[in-house]
């Protein structure tokens, strides 16, 4: 059997290419501003991949995704795999990731308060900070090989990537944003925001990479939710919201060592909000 190759290396995961099957490898970075911080989050990766576990096996009928199972091929040459791997196809990614707004938080809220728009789409006046929005928003973004990834407008998406194209990937972004969130709040859990990719496999189009973690969704407490302020969250930005209060740091590589009590408390973060979501605890060596 040959053995895979290591073919791509992301902010946190780790991609092999396995024949024709990608394995990707969530690792315990984190990463803040499109910077890789030097510090490491204790089974963050496995907290990843058992979330996103969760919702790939319960997509609704006829949602299409890469995913072809979570075991691990390779028990004895990478046991530290097991519990942070997802096998999956091999597709070809659309170039835009597709974000939904149900609130008005992080970049939504600064750009709001400029100009009462979210990426073109116009607001009712008199919103505050984490309001939720009349109705969610599908606010995409560039994909960046490096660098940073851009806001598009509804047009510059459409000249992206045609009109028909971009308006199924709307349509399909908000449905799975609007079905995540209904299952979320069943468990007490607000889905504010979420980044989403799809990729082909052939003319088909396929939901890829990771869906609903606290690396790609802003989750708050229902219970604790209040309006006009930043809310408690399960995901990075408690990590954001630290770097954010550092005064010596320019958000450019190196990222800055994180304290024991920030790692200890994303990694609490992590793991509770994936036992409010499933019901369950994580088992660090399924």
């Amino acid at each position: 059997m040959s053995k895979p190759e290591l073919i791509h290396r992301g902010k946190v995961r780790d991609v092999y290419l396995d024949g024709e099957i990608l394995l990707l490898i969530a690792t315990d970075r984190i990463s803040a501003f499109d910077v890789i911080l030097p510090s490491l989050i204790p089974e963050k990766g496995i907290a990843l991949t058992q979330l996103s576990r969760f919702w790939f096996e319960s997509l609704p009928e006829g949602i299409n995704s890469h995913l072809i199972d979570f075991e691990n091929p390779y028990p004895n040459e990478h046991p530290d795999w097991t519990g942070r791997i997802t096998r999956c196809r091999k597709l070809e990614p659309v170039k835009m990731e597709c974000v939904v707004r149900g609130y008005l938080a992080g970049s939504g809220w600064v750009d709001y308060q400029k100009t009462q728009t979210i990426q073109g789409h116009a607001l009712p006046e008199g919103l505050i900070e984490s309001s939720p929005l009349p109705e969610p928003l599908f606010t995409p973004t560039t994909k960046a090989d490096v660098g940073h990834d851009m806001p598009l407008t509804r047009e510059a998406g459409i000249d992206l990537l045609g009109h028909e194209l971009y308006s199924a990937l709307e349509e399909q972004s908000i449905a799975l944003y609007q079905w995540a969130q209904k299952k979320a709040q069943a468990s007490g859990i607000i889905i504010a925001d979420t980044k989403l990719e799809f990729g082909y496999d052939g003319d088909e189009i396929c939901l890829m990479d990771e869906i609903f973690t606290s690396d790609s969704s802003r989750f708050w407490p229902a219970e604790a939710f209040e309006p006009g302020r930043t809310q408690h969250s399960f995901d990075k930005q408690f990590v954001r919201d630290y770097l954010l209060s550092l005064k010596d740091w320019d958000r450019q590589e190196p990222g800055p060592e994180l304290p024991e009590e920030i790692i200890t408390q994303t990694r609490s973060r992590y793991f509770e909000v994936y036992e409010l979501i499933t019901g369950r605890s994580i088992d660090l060596k399924p």
